[in-house]
C-alpha cells in the first residue's frame, strides 16, 4: 500500500511541479495589457506582408491594364536582281524596308480592362481587410485564454495542496478503524481527478502560449503573462439591424459580391472582343538595282473571326457569371443564418454571465478554506469536504468558460457585421494571479 500511495505522490508532484514551473516562468515576465497584445500582433504579423504585396501587384496590373499596346517596328533587309526579258541580268542591289505596326481596341475595350483590375484591387484590399479583423479577434480570444488557462491552473493548485497535504497527513500514521481507510481512499481517489484537471489546464495554457507568441513572431517558449481583464459585455443590436450591416460589410459575402461584378465586367469585355481590333502599319520600302525604287504606304490588317472562337469566350464568360452569381446568392444565406446562430449565442452567454453574482467564485473560494478547516477539526464529513472542493474548482471552469464564449461570439458577431457595438470591452485590467 505504501509503495501505491509514494507512486501516487510521485504522479501528483510531477503534475504539480510542471504547472507551478509554468507560474514560475511567466511571473518572470511583467504582465502585458490585453490591448498592447493584440495591438502588437495587428501591427507586425508577417503575414501582412503578402496581402501587402499582392494589393501592389494588382495595382501594378491595374495601370498595364489601362495602357494601349505599344506599337511593333519590323525591318527586312535582303537582295534584289532584276534579269531582262533574255535571261541577262540587268542589275541587282538591296532591297530594305520598315513598318510600325499598332493595334487600335475597339472602343471601350481598356474601360472594361481597367475595371476588371480595380476589381482585382479591391478584392485585394478586402482580403487585407478580413485578415486584419480575424487576426485580432483571434489574438484577443488567445490572450483572454492565456489569462483563463492561468486562472483555471492556480485553482487547481491549490485544491491540489489541500488534498496533498491531507493524504500525507492520512499516511503518516496508521488507519484506525475502516472510517480512516475509506477517507483516504476518497482523498486518493479525488487526487487521481485532480491531477488529470491539472495536466489539462497544463495543456490549455501551452497551447494558448504557443499560438500567441507565434502570432507575436517570437520563439515559441518565450514567457508571457497577460494582465487579468475584467469584461464588461454589452447588448447585440436587434437582429434586423445585424442582418443589414452583414449585408453591407461582411468582409465574405463583399467579396462574393465584387467577384460578381467581376464577371459581369468579364461577360462585357468578352462581347467587345468579339469585334476585331484594327491594326495599323505605315511602312517605307526602297529597292536599289536597275535603279532605284522607294515606296511609302499605309497597311491595314483586322483579324477574320471564322473559328467561333470569340462566341465560345462570350459563353464561357456567361457561364462564369452565373456561377459567381450563385455562389453570392449561397454566401448570403450562409451569411444570414452565422448571424442569426452567433447572436443567439451571444445572448444567450450574456444572460448566463449576468445570472452569476460578481463574488460567486470568492465564495465558493472561502466555503472550500472553511471546509479544509473544520474537516481538520472533524467537523465536517468527508462528503461535504469534498464536494466543496470540486464545487469551487467546477465553479471557477464554468465561468471562465461561459466569459471566453461570450467572448467569441462577439468577437464573432463583430466579423460577421462589421458593426463595433462594444460587445466586450475591457474595465479595471489587474495583474493576473
Amino acid at each position: 500500500m505504501h509503495s501505491l500511495s509514494r507512486s501516487r505522490r510521485l504522479t501528483s508532484s510531477l503534475s504539480l511541479g510542471l504547472l507551478l514551473a509554468t507560474r514560475a516562468l511567466s511571473a518572470a515576465e511583467p504582465a502585458v495589457k490585453l490591448d498592447a497584445l493584440v495591438t502588437e500582433i495587428s501591427s507586425h504579423h508577417p503575414e501582412l506582408a503578402f496581402y501587402a504585396a499582392e494589393i501592389a501587384a494588382a495595382r501594378a496590373n491595374t495601370r498595364s491594364a489601362a495602357a494601349p499596346t505599344d506599337p511593333t517596328l519590323s525591318a527586312s533587309l535582303g537582295q534584289k536582281r532584276v534579269y531582262a526579258a533574255s535571261g541577262a541580268l540587268a542589275g541587282e542591289g538591296t532591297a530594305w524596308s520598315v513598318s510600325v505596326t499598332q493595334t487600335f481596341e475597339w472602343p471601350g475595350r481598356l474601360a472594361l480592362r481597367k475595371a476588371l483590375a480595380n476589381g482585382q484591387v479591391s478584392l485585394a484590399e478586402l482580403g487585407l481587410a478580413r485578415f486584419r479583423t480575424a487576426l485580432e479577434a483571434r489574438a484577443r480570444l488567445l490572450a483572454y485564454g492565456l489569462h483563463a488557462a492561468h486562472t483555471r491552473a492556480a485553482s487547481v493548485r491549490e485544491v491540489a495542496d489541500r488534498f496533498t497535504a491531507l493524504k500525507d497527513t492520512f499516511l503518516a500514521r496508521e488507519p484506525a478503524g475502516l472510517t480512516p481507510l475509506l477517507e483516504t481512499r476518497i482523498i486518493e481517489a479525488a487526487e487521481l481527478s485532480l491531477q488529470r484537471r491539472a495536466t489539462e489546464a497544463e495543456l490549455a495554457l501551452h497551447s494558448a502560449l504557443l499560438e500567441l507568441n507565434q502570432l507575436r513572431g517570437t520563439s515559441p517558449d518565450a514567457p508571457l503573462l497577460v494582465s487579468a481583464p475584467t469584461l464588461a459585455f454589452t447588448d447585440a443590436p436587434a437582429i434586423e439591424g445585424l442582418l443589414a450591416a452583414a449585408r453591407e460589410n461582411n468582409f465574405d459575402y463583399r467579396i462574393r459580391r465584387t467577384e460578381l461584378e467581376q464577371q459581369g465586367f468579364a461577360v462585357r469585355l468578352a462581347q467587345n472582343e468579339r469585334r476585331p481590333a484594327v491594326s495599323v502599319s505605315p511602312f517605307y520600302t526602297r529597292e536599289s538595282a536597275d535603279g532605284h525604287e522607294s515606296t511609302l504606304g499605309l497597311g491595314v490588317s483586322i483579324p477574320l473571326p471564322v473559328s467561333g472562337r470569340t462566341r465560345s469566350a462570350v459563353d464561357s464568360a456567361e457561364a462564369r457569371r452565373r456561377q459567381a452569381e450563385t455562389s453570392a446568392l449561397v454566401a448570403l444565406r450562409d451569411l444570414e443564418r452565422d448571424v442569426l446562430t452567433t447572436a443567439r449565442a451571444f445572448a444567450t452567454k450574456l444572460a448566463e454571465i449576468r445570472r452569476w453574482s460578481p463574488d460567486t467564485v470568492e465564495k465558493f473560494r472561502e466555503a472550500a478554506g472553511l471546509a479544509d478547516r473544520h474537516y481538520r477539526l472533524g467537523a465536517v464529513p468527508i462528503a461535504t469536504y469534498v464536494e466543496l472542493q470540486s464545487s469551487y474548482l467546477d465553479a471557477v471552469e464554468a465561468l471562465l468558460a461561459t466569459q471566453q464564449e461570450a467572448l467569441a461570439a462577439g468577437l464573432r458577431l463583430r466579423q460577421l457585421t462589421g458593426l463595433d457595438f462594444n460587445a466586450v470591452t475591457l474595465v479595471n485590467a489587474t495583474p493576473a494571479p
